[in-house]
């Protein structure tokens, strides 16, 4: 069973921050979590991203910036064998990585404001892209590693102060956990990324939290204000809507590759949650792309 595992990100010594480019068969990194903030660019490849409890499609170009502790991982689809199908740029840093009260300076109040949201991850516009990737690809290129700091400085202001960028998980990152509740959820949550286009049990998740059903029930609406099976069901239509859109697969097999096991229930499900038939979705989104 896949657990988010706490990555130690190793410093280099040299620098303040790590900055490095990946390529891979696929995203290898498993659903974990660092304190290092994370901004990554996807340069190649697609599949699905998952960022605390948000799931959607990425592809070429998309860049999101994950807070401290914020579970993640990327899964590639489809993998070609042999092949590098998966490429990204990443950048890891701690809060204090110029010191305790760096970004406390009003001069850095931009920044700032933007690493607070970041707890919920941030995915950013295309205006916004078209204006800082160029600034990463300039990172990598600078031989000095001053000219890497003013040039990531500068990058952060621009990701901060240039509108709109959409957090993926709404108010719940902003939710205070313990560090116990935060370890307890990403395990479950963990698990529901592992399987819900699979059979999920209620009574596994429970287990994994090491409660009984009765308290896993209330403890987990109580953190997530919402039902486990709810969370499930919003990552089995989500996966759905994925396939529906992006694929040419037929209705009934994108009903059971995403975890249903039932074509009136996900037809039910599917448009009390999207307010639409499954084909009248296609069809809609199918006509703007």
């Amino acid at each position: 069973m896949l657990k988010p595992s706490l990555e130690p990100i190793q410093a280099t010594g040299e620098n303040s921050f790590l900055l490095r480019a990946f390529e891979e068969e696929a995203f290898s990194a498993p659903y974990h979590f660092h304190p290092e903030f994370e901004l990554t660019l996807i340069t190649k490849g697609e599949g699905r991203r998952y960022i605390g409890n948000h799931m959607d499609r990425y592809i070429p170009h998309d860049m999101v910036l994950v807070g401290s502790n914020l579970p993640h991982c990327w899964k590639t689809e489809p993998v070609v064998k042999g092949e590098k199908n998966a490429g990204s740029i990443v950048i890891q840093f701690r809060e204090d990585f110029l010191g305790t009260d760096f970004f406390h300076q009003k001069e850095m109040a931009h920044i700032r404001a933007l690493l607070e949201k970041s707890r919920s991850g941030i995915v950013f516009s295309d205006a916004t892209k078209q204006m800082v990737i160029p600034m990463i690809y300039e990172m990598m290129a600078a031989p000095l590693h001053f000219k890497k700091l003013l040039l990531f400085l500068e990058l952060l202001e621009s990701l901060a102060t240039h509108q709109p960028y959409h957090l993926l998980n709404g108010d719940q990152g902003n939710l205070k956990q313990s560090s116990s509740d935060q370890e307890r959820i990403n395990l479950v949550l963990a698990y529901i990324i592992e399987n819900f286009k699979d059979k999920i049990s209620l009574d596994k998740a429970s287990s994994v939290a090491n409660m009984t059903t009765n308290a896993f029930c209330k403890y987990f609406k109580k953190i997530t204000r919402k039902t486990f099976m709810d969370v499930v069901i919003e990552y089995r239509l989500n996966y759905a809507t994925k396939q529906l859109v992006y694929t040419d697969k037929p209705v009934s097999h994108i009903c059971f590759e995403s975890g249903f096991n039932d074509i009136a229930h996900f037809s039910r499900m599917f448009k009390q949650k999207m307010k639409s038939t499954p084909m009248a979705y296609r069809k809609h989104f199918r006509k703007n792309l």
